[in-house]
């Protein structure tokens, strides 16, 4: 690997070799400062010859301090447990088949941590190092990620415990004393323990759920769905648990194209959007369904579903937060994951959700699916 020299009128020398090869970043056009991690290439003497803007950013490292350094004292890089890289390693020495290091997290001086890798090349195989080429990278982005999935199983271990706790109690209350207890003492418990383990059902779907997002592995069945029908299923669920009917206004917009989704997941969507506008909203709860563009490149059509009430509505600094992990709206309760799921089954139709606020000034969601069709009937 070569990288070409920087020439423009008072950019910053990084001094690295012409391209000698075809692909070689000068070839390509692109300047090394460009390139979004740190570069640092040492010569056939370990002397370094190019220290690239990220580089500089990433060990705060000035360039023009770096360029012609001896390659361990550039980058005085240290293990996890203190030993000196560069002298492990030894690229200049050691066994002449070696092509490089895999990425690892080393120390920089002050104990900051960064992700590197190596690449030994050689002007022929199993010869003398010819260039030393070290990426660099920050590892803020991966301790984010490191901390969102901490987060996640300490929400989840918290949220799993209360019900776990009262299913043990119940049952162990239960199994030590159930002659002392009336029929109707029985029935109670066991209610509760019934509802606390579908609660902890619950909690572990939504835990599979965001592993299947966030590896890219949601799986979509996709049959006939019947929208306006779905909607009506959740109302008629909520006015049986004692909800007034006028609580709900339903509007759907005939014809719709037929529409293709998998009706599980959908019924999650709908699940979680209707509960959300019932918990933290007032007055009535409006679903309107209408026919509208498709968010699919190539299709026409598509079915639009939304879900808006007369409530407070969600403040205008967190719309851009709603379907992140573990936003929640002013009240409490809940894991915080329903909205994220929502987004993330959404897409994985192919589809858009949005939020707003609605004309009654409550919270307004709104997401949109291609009609699609199963693959043997395109």
């Amino acid at each position: 690997m070569s990288v070409g020299t920087s020439s423009a009128p008072g950019a910053r020398d990084v001094r690295c070799p012409p391209a000698s090869q075809p692909g070689d970043l000068a070839e390509l056009g692109i300047d090394p400062d460009q390139l979004p991690d740190g570069l640092v290439v040492a010569d056939e003497h370990g002397r370094v010859i190019c220290f690239n803007a990220a580089a500089a950013r990433i060990t705060a490292l000035p360039a023009e301090d770096a360029l012609g350094q001896r390659l361990e004292k550039a980058l005085p890089l240290e293990d996890l447990e203190g030993r000196r890289w560069w002298q492990l390693t030894d690229p200049y020495g050691g066994l002449a088949i070696r092509v490089g290091q895999p990425e690892r997290n080393l120390l920089l001086p002050g104990g900051r941590e960064v992700l590197v890798s190596a690449k030994y090349v050689r002007t022929r195989p199993t010869g003398p190092v010819h260039r030393v080429v070290v990426s660099l990278r920050d590892t803020e982005a991966r301790r984010r990620t490191e901390r969102s999935h901490a987060e996640l199983i300490a929400t989840v271990a918290h949220e799993l415990r209360s019900p776990l706790t009262s299913v043990k109690g119940f049952t162990a209350t239960l199994l030590a004393k159930w002659e002392r207890f009336t029929d109707d003492q029985k029935r109670l418990m066991l209610e509760t323990v019934d509802a606390d383990a579908d609660r902890v059902t619950r909690l572990i779907a939504e835990l599979l759920d965001i592993s299947r997002i966030d590896s890219g592995r949601l799986e979509v069945r996709r049959q006939p769905v019947d929208m306006g029908a779905a909607v009506g299923r959740h109302i008629q669920a909520y006015v049986a648990a004692g909800l007034p009917a006028d609580r709900f206004l339903l509007r759907v917009e005939q014809p719709l194209p037929a529409l293709w989704a998998d009706p599980d997941k959908i019924d999650q969507v709908l699940s979680n959007l209707l509960e959300n506008a019932v918990r933290h909203g007032e007055g009535t709860v409006t679903i309107d369904i209408t026919a509208t563009a498709s968010p699919r490149e190539g299709e026409d059509t598509g079915t639009s579903v939304t879900v808006s009430d007369e409530g407070p509505g969600i403040p205008e600094e967190s719309m851009n937060r709603v379907f992140t992990r573990f936003w929640r709206g002013s009240k409490r309760g809940g894991t915080g994951l329903g909205l994220y799921i929502v987004k993330g089954i959404v897409e994985a139709h192919g589809g858009t959700i949005t939020v707003g606020r609605a004309a009654g000034g409550g919270a307004e969601f709104r997401f949109t699916l291609p009609v699609s069709a199963p693959a043997y009937l395109t």
